[in-house]
């Protein structure tokens, strides 16, 4: 059987849930700009590229639950999203490839605005762990990021368990292994309830905003990461930041090992 490649939905957002959700991630630092994150666009994609799952047919052999794991991210805009825009999300499923952890899957979803221009590009890359459906297909694309050898800027950060609480519903992604300690633990965390991996994305995108581009979100024109482990709230977190022009190359990781790798930040004029 063939699965469905393409999706399409329509879907605004509003001022407040802008506000609230770059109120959020920027926990611990001065008030922003104003603007919209960056990563506003992979919210308001995120319940599309959710479903699917169920569009491509994957499912486990015996027909528990799959698991998800991010896998990597990367975020390409040309202008914020709007409030009270209808946007269409339009996403198609460009490869999978069975291994034996499950199917990895890369998606690339197409952000339109009312006028019907393209505004944002996004590429995820997930793993459906124990899916045995689909078959192989398609092209999984490369990672674009790479290493940098200019001078490091360290910064030290970490994300409080409540900053957890309101990214869950700033971001809509109320995943119980974000708020429930025996939920995560059953998920095979054992120190509980783990923070979104795109909240430290989030952190990482501000501290970069807030050093390279003059406090200006506007000038991120496109981020990227690959998610290597779990984070947990009040683990220090040591980001390595190094410019490369107009690019600000950065990895992050926690006293037990990476948390994002081969990471970067674009920024324009």
């Amino acid at each position: 059987m063939t699965p469905t490649l393409s999706a399409k939905a329509v879907r605004k957002v509003d001022a407040d849930e802008l506000a609230t959700y770059r109120e959020v991630v920027r926990s611990g630092l001065a008030d922003g700009d104003g603007k919209a994150s960056p990563l506003h666009a992979f919210v308001l994609a995120s319940p599309v590229i959710d479903e699917s799952v169920g569009m491509i047919g994957a499912a486990t052999a015996d027909g528990s639950p799959l698991g998800r794991v991010h896998l990597s991210q990367e975020i390409h805009v040309r202008r914020a999203i709007r409030p009270d825009e209808p946007v269409t999300v339009a996403l198609d499923v460009v490869g999978t490839r069975k291994s034996l952890k499950g199917v990895q899957v890369a998606m690339k979803v197409a952000l339109l605005g009312e006028d019907g221009e393209q505004f944002a590009e996004l590429i995820t890359g997930a793993m459906l762990v124990g899916a045995v459906t689909p078959d192989t297909f398609g092209q999984l694309p490369p990672h674009p990021g790479k290493g940098s050898t200019a001078e490091p800027t360290v910064v030290t950060r970490s994300i409080a368990r409540e900053t957890v609480t309101k990214y869950a519903y700033a971001s809509g992604d109320l995943n119980p292994i974000h708020l429930d300690d025996n939920a995560a633990v059953q998920a095979g965390f054992e120190n509980g309830v783990i923070a979104h991996g795109m909240s430290v994305l989030a952190v990482v995108t501000e501290e970069v905003i807030d050093r390279y581009a003059g406090g200006d979100a506007d000038r991120v024109k496109s981020i990227g990461a690959r998610f290597s482990s779990a984070v947990s709230p009040e683990t220090p977190l040591e980001i390595v930041l190094q410019q490369d022009e107009k690019f600000v190359r950065f990895s992050c990781k926690t006293p037990t090992g990476p948390a994002l790798k081969s990471g970067w930040v674009e920024l324009g004029e």
